[in-house]
Formats: structure tokens, C-alpha cells, sequence
């Protein structure tokens, strides 16, 4: 069966798991072992080759633990799968029997280094996996996806690991979830795996993010789990138990996407008035939209710069200052003032450069 396929057929979530690096041929198997032991799991991972930010850091162990890898899931009779960034590392993953590649965040990255992959698979029939772009560039992502079909491979996976930022108050990397919805609009057919390990880098927070990804309806996780992960070799502080795996899938709430006749009636009440609210609100946008026209028309016959920037930073701390008798975010209200903003710019520049009669 195809990895597509799977997925679409699998109770959700669909759940890959395994230690974040192989570091012995005995880690490997008793950590694969016991999560197989624990069932909910149907595809087991280790990083082979490990690309990190710094050149002392472990880079996994290579090619030697291909094996590891490979018979353990022969033994426990689940798929495995591995991370590739080259054509050597696919060369070999494929020769050793690997099951299903994925190409991670840094090698998505860079379009030179997919379509090497793809070159290489080209005429292979094995399923891949493509993690986003460290940066959250969605045309970017998708490409990746273009290129590997391009060469024949349809049986795509897509796993959201969130994306790098400098020193975030809470995530390792953002989730910043609007991007992979974005992906569902534009690719509806592809499963998406979310990888909350990589996403949190913290493992309490693991079962917050994991939660999150089923209410948007994700496919399944990806979880980095390793027998003692306080000893683990890469990423220690993201990994999980596979005790503590069982424990988080046990305590996931599964929703469902069908409306149930009881709740159709008033949801879609409900949806009605957000429309009609909705409605009112593009209304009131073009009639402010008509009001930055004349001050643009203003400012043209006055000579006055478009961008007052201290009057538009008062206005930002005045909305902000509301935000929470509102119960509104403060990182929402930026957002859409800065889009208003943005289009009001817009409509000004129209009307600054129109040629006078």
C-alpha cells in the first residue's frame, strides 16, 4: 500500500516515531522495539545523517546505521524511514532497503540540493516526505513537491516542523499554522504529518502542539522518542519515551469533520451571522479605504510624505492598549492594522501618482 494511502485509510493520527538519532545498533532496536510494543505507531524513524548548525556537533553515525534501522523494522514489522540531503545518502538509504525518505528543513531550503534528490529517484517508486523550509516560504515548499513529481514520485507527504526565528519566547520553531493551512488550499490531496518535537523543543510541550495540529486536522505526528532521552546524542531536550509517547496519543482528543444533524442547524446559524458580520466588515474597510484616497489626494496638493510614522505608531498603541477589554491578541491586532495599513498605503500611492488633468 501506498504511504498516501495509508495515511488516508489509518484512524488519525497517523504516527511516525523514533530517536532523533541512531547512536547504537542496541538503541535503535530496544527503542524501536518498545514502541512497536505500545502499538499507535506505524512508521518508526532515526536521523542518520544529522546536518547541524555547528561542525563539533554529532553528525549521526552515516551509513552504518542503515542496518540498524532497517532490520529493526523487519523484526517488529513496521516501515522505516530516514532523512536524505544528498544523492549519496539517497544511493545508500535505497540499497540498504529503506522504506520512505524524507528531505529535511535545511535541504527544502535549497532548490539545488531537491532536485538532486529528485534526479536520483527518478524512476524510483518509493514514497517521500519533504519538511517546510526553515523560512516560511510556502512556494518554496511547494516547488519541492514540483520538482519530485516531476521525476514520477506521487506518493508525497508533507511534515510541518515550523520555521526559525531568533530566540523565541516559547517555540524552538514557530508553528506559524496559517502556512501549512495554506499548503491544504493550495495542495488538498496531500497528507500532512506535523512534527511537534521540532516544533516545540521542548517535550512538555509536545502534547500542546500535537493537539493543536489534530484540531486543524492534520494527518498524523511525527515524534522524536528515545529510550533515555536525558542521554540522547542530538536534540535531547525534544525527545520523548516511548512511555511518554503512549501517554501523549492516549491523552489526544480526535475530532471529527462531519457535522452531526444535531449541531448542523445551529452551526449554520451561527455561521450566518458571521457572515452577515463578515459582509458589514468589507463594507466598513471600503469606506475607509475611500477615506485614505482623500487623505492621499490631501497630502498630494500639500506635498506631505504618505508615511507619517509617529501618528501611525500612536494609533498601533492605542489599538494595542484596548486589545484585551476587546479579548483580542496584541499579535492580531498588529496584524491587521498592519494590513489596513498596508492597503491604505496602497490606495494613497494610487491616488499620489495620478496624473492631474
Amino acid at each position: 500500500m501506498k504511504l498516501k494511502e495509508q495515511i488516508q485509510k489509518t484512524p488519525k493520527p497517523f504516527v511516525i516515531a523514533g530517536p532523533c538519532s541512531a547512536e547504537s545498533e542496541e538503541q535503535v532496536y530496544e527503542t524501536c522495539r518498545t514502541i512497536a510494543e505500545n502499538g499507535s505507531t506505524q512508521v518508526l524513524r532515526a536521523g542518520i545523517w544529522k546536518p547541524r548548525t555547528r561542525p563539533d556537533s554529532f553528525e549521526g553515525v552515516g551509513a552504518i546505521g542503515l542496518p540498524w534501522l532497517v532490520e529493526t523494522g523487519q523484526k517488529v514489522g513496521l516501515p522505516v524511514a530516514v532523512e536524505v540531503a544528498n544523492r549519496e545518502h539517497v544511493e545508500l538509504a535505497l540499497k540498504a532497503g529503506v522504506d520512505i525518505l524524507w528531505i529535511g528543513a535545511r535541504t527544502t531550503v535549497n532548490p539545488f540540493a531537491v532536485q538532486e534528490i529528485a534526479d536520483v529517484l527518478k524512476g524510483v517508486d518509493i514514497p517521500v516526505m519533504v519538511k517546510n523550509p526553515i523560512n516560511p516560504d510556502l512556494e518554496l515548499w511547494i516547488g519541492a513537491f514540483e520538482r519530485l513529481e516531476k521525476v514520477g514520485i506521487s506518493d508525497l507527504c508533507a511534515i510541518h516542523r515550523g520555521f526559525s526565528v531568533y530566540k523565541h519566547p516559547k517555540y524552538r520553531n514557530v508553528p506559524k499554522w496559517e502556512i501549512p493551512i495554506a499548503l491544504r488550499e493550495r495542495l488538498p490531496n496531500l497528507p500532512i504529518i506535523c512534527d511537534p518535537s521540532h516544533i516545540s523543543g521542548k517535550s512538555e510541550l509536545i502534547q500542546e502542539v500535537s493537539q493543536k495540529a489534530l484540531d486543524l486536522n492534520f494527518d498524523g505526528l511525527m515524534i522524536e522518542t528515545h529510550r533515555e532521552p536525558a542521554v540522547a546524542w542530538s536534540d535531547a531536550r525534544q525527545q520523548v519515551t516511548p512511555k511518554e509517547l503512549k501517554s501523549i496519543l492516549s491523552e489526544l482528543i480526535l475530532r471529527t469533520t462531519v457535522v452531526s444533524d444535531i449541531a448542523e442547524f445551529p452551526l449554520n446559524e451561527l455561521r450566518d451571522k458571521i457572515n452577515q458580520l463578515d459582509d458589514q466588515l468589507f463594507d466598513l474597510l471600503t469606506s475607509r479605504m475611500r477615506l485614505s484616497e482623500e487623505v492621499g489626494e490631501l497630502k498630494r496638493e500639500h506635498n506631505i510624505t504618505i508615511l507619517q510614522q509617529e501618528y501611525w505608531m500612536e494609533q498601533i498603541a492605542s489599538r494595542l492598549t484596548k486589545g484585551p477589554e476587546m479579548q483580542l491578541s496584541a499579535v492580531f491586532i498588529r496584524q491587521l492594522m498592519d494590513a489596513i495599513h498596508q492597503e491604505s498605503i496602497r490606495h494613497q500611492v494610487k491616488v499620489m501618482n495620478m496624473k492631474k488633468d
